[in-house]
């Protein structure tokens, strides 16, 4: 039975079980295009020469790229969506969740689409690799991730996606591991199985801008470590909780063996590319031809 100081805890951070946290007026909404000092797409940079196809995500794992950042910047961006619960609406949902909450029909609709318009899913293993070496993606490729682990996203999206043959990328709050309302260790580890990615988003979800000394073991070192006992796989990739970062986190994030970091919709951050990645945040109510607009405005450097 979850205890009322977890409840506490939870409640106040993130969706799955949804109360207003207070650093929600910091969390970003999807956002226009990436600002004007960002470089501009190469074209010469986005028609790299084809290379083997990726192995299954984590299984390998990732040496830090020495790639210069200006080249990183010139690459074309990739769509990257991000959810955080896929359910239909309840009467207690107040108007700050329902910002995170998409219906399961319009879930539905929106990744078919991502099929029908031709998009192949990738996985950050999958991006890394393009942004750092140049390595050939598809035409028409779109990430889709998760955060925090509610159950949902095994219940009912894993469902949604299978049929379409796309993947996604699971960013986990390790503190829920096992937690009603949230994914169960051992359907972490089938997801992993089946061709997902699994990623990190910290212990319990607190601002790494106020990380100091021991938190970093705490909130990075320690539960990476979990999740790749679960899984199995190396885990390399980080979801920053409320998209919120500095810069005095990268260097922390590369110490301890993370080779890239999502953020949501703010500008990359010209030195730091791989540690910036850009994402929106998907709300509901969006058809998706819509969905598909929004990906060709939001990314087009």
């Amino acid at each position: 039975m979850r205890t009322a100081a977890f409840g506490l805890l939870i409640g106040s951070l993130v969706s799955c079980e949804w109360k207003e946290p207070a650093a929600q007026a910091s969390v970003l909404k999807p956002g226009p295009a990436p600002a004007k000092t960002e470089a501009s797409a190469n074209t010469a940079a986005n028609h790299a020469s084809p290379a083997e196809a990726a192995p299954p995500a984590g299984t390998v794992k990732i040496e830090p790229a020495s790639t210069p950042a200006a080249e990183i910047m010139a690459r074309k961006q990739v769509p990257i969506l991000c959810y955080h619960q896929v359910r239909d609406y309840r009467p207690t949902d107040s108007k700050s969740a329902r910002d995170y909450i998409v219906p399961t029909a319009d879930f539905k609709a929106q990744m078919k689409g991502l099929a029908d318009s031709g998009y192949t899913t990738i996985l950050p293993e999958q991006l890394y690799q393009y942004l750092s070496s140049g390595t050939q993606l598809p035409e028409k490729s779109v990430m889709i991730t998760f955060d925090d682990g509610c159950d949902e996203q095994f219940d009912i999206t894993r469902d949604i996606l299978k049929p379409l043959d796309f993947k996604a990328a699971f960013f986990i709050m390790t503190v829920s591991v096992n937690r009603p309302n949230f994914m169960r260790a051992e359907q972490l580890k089938q997801l992993s199985d089946e061709g997902h990615s699994i990623g990190l988003h910290t212990w319990d979800h607190h601002n790494v801008k106020q990380y100091q000394g021991d938190d970093w073991v705490k909130q990075i070192e320690k539960p990476k470590a979990q999740l790749e006992k679960i899984t199995g796989r190396p885990v390399q990739f980080f979801a920053y909780p409320f998209g919120l970062w500095n810069q005095a986190a990268i260097p922390e994030l590369k110490s301890r063996g993370m080779v890239a970091a999502f953020q949501l919709s703010t500008p990359r951050l010209a030195e730091s590319p791989l540690y910036t990645i850009r994402r929106i945040i998907v709300p509901g109510g969006w058809t998706g031809a819509q969905l598909v607009n929004r990906m060709k405005s939001g990314f087009k450097g």
